[in-house]
C-alpha cells in the first residue's frame, strides 16, 4: 500500500523563485533565507519520495475570478509553468501522477469533499517555488507531482478545520492505494504578510511562531483559528496558512519536527518552513534552524 512519509511546509514568496533563477541566493539579503533550507533539501534527497502532493494557491493565473473552485485537484499527466506576466520561470515541466490523483479524487469525493477535477492546468509560483526550495534546480523534477489548489484569494476561503479534515481524507485515500508509493505532502503559502492598503508590510512574529508550535503539537487548535483572526493577526495574505493544515492532516496525530526555520523579511513576507515526520517513523530531532 502507499503511505505518506513526510510533510513539508514552506512559504512560496515569488521573489524567492526570482532569487534562485537569477543566482542571487548568496547575496547578503537572501543568504539567511536560503540557509534555512539547506538541511531540509538534504532531508528531501534522502527521503526520495515517489510522489509529492503539493497544496498551494493559484494567484489568478489558472483560475480567474470568473471561476473559483474551493479545492481543485490536478489529474493531468503534466503541468506547464505559468507565465505570470513576466515570462514563465525557467524550471522543468511538472509531471503528474494521474493514477494516484484519480484514486484520491474518488476516495475524497466519496468522503463528501467536493473537489473540482482539473485535467488541464498551468502552475504558478505557488507550486514551483516550493519545488525549487525542496529539490533545487534540476533538469527534471525528481518525482511526479499532484497539485491541489486551494482558494485563499477570493472570500470565503475554506476554514482551517475543513482543510485539516481534507488532509485526513487524503491520508485515507493514499493509504488505500494499492501500489507501494512513498508520498510527501507539501503545504505552502504564508506566513504573515499583507501586500496592500494601510497595513502593507505587516509581519507578526508572535502569531507565526505560535502557529508553528500548534501545527506540530496541537493541529486541532490551529484549525480553530478563524478567518477574522488570520486577517487581524497575520494580514490579508496570512490566510494562506490554512493550506499548511491540509499537509498536517495528512500526517499522523503525533509528529516529530525534524527541521524548523523562520526568517523576516523576504520581500515583505515572513518566511516559515517546517519539516514533519510521523512520530512512529521519525528519527531523533535534528538541530532546528
Amino acid at each position: 500500500m502507499a503511505r505518506i512519509v513526510g510533510g513539508y511546509a514552506t512559504s512560496h514568496v515569488p521573489a524567492i523563485g526570482v532569487a534562485m533563477d537569477k543566482g542571487l541566493t548568496d547575496e547578503p539579503y537572501w543568504q539567511p533565507v536560503f540557509a534555512g533550507y539547506e538541511a531540509s533539501r538534504k532531508w528531501m534527497a534522502e527521503l526520495n519520495p515517489d510522489v509529492a502532493i503539493v497544496v498551494y494557491n493559484d494567484h489568478a493565473t489558472a483560475f480567474s475570478l470568473e471561476i473559483i473552485p474551493t479545492f481543485a485537484l490536478g489529474c493531468a499527466a503534466s503541468y506547464q509553468p505559468a507565465d505570470e506576466g513576466w515570462g514563465a520561470r525557467p524550471v522543468p515541466v511538472v509531471e503528474g501522477h494521474p493514477d494516484l490523483a484519480w484514486h484520491i479524487a474518488q476516495s475524497v469525493i466519496l468522503d463528501e469533499f467536493d473537489l473540482t477535477i482539473v485535467n488541464s492546468l498551468e502552475v504558478d509560483h505557488g507550486l514551483t517555488v516550493p519545488l525549487s526550495l525542496a529539490f533545487g534546480q534540476p533538469d527534471a523534477w525528481p518525482c511526479p507531482v499532484i497539485p491541489l489548489a486551494v482558494n485563499v484569494v477570493q472570500f470565503p476561503p475554506p476554514t482551517g478545520h475543513r482543510c485539516l479534515m481534507l488532509g485526513r481524507a487524503i491520508r485515507k485515500a493514499v493509504e488505500s492505494y494499492e501500489q507501494p508509493l512513498r508520498v510527501a505532502v507539501f503545504g505552502t503559502g504564508g506566513m504573515s504578510h499583507q501586500l496592500q492598503a494601510e497595513r502593507a508590510g505587516l509581519i507578526n512574529r508572535e502569531f507565526d511562531n505560535r502557529f508553528l508550535d500548534l501545527l506540530i503539537d496541537d493541529p486541532d487548535t490551529a484549525a480553530a483559528i478563524s478567518h477574522t483572526e488570520y486577517l487581524r493577526e497575520a494580514g490579508s495574505e496570512g490566510i494562506e496558512l490554512v493550506m499548511w493544515l491540509v499537509m498536517r492532516g495528512a500526517l499522523d496525530d503525533q509528529v516529530t519536527a525534524v527541521h524548523r526555520h523562520y526568517h523576516v523579511p523576504a520581500s515583505n513576507t515572513a518566511v516559515g518552513h517546517l519539516v514533519l515526520e510521523n512520530a512512529a517513523a521519525a528519527p531523533a530531532v535534528a538541530e532546528v534552524a
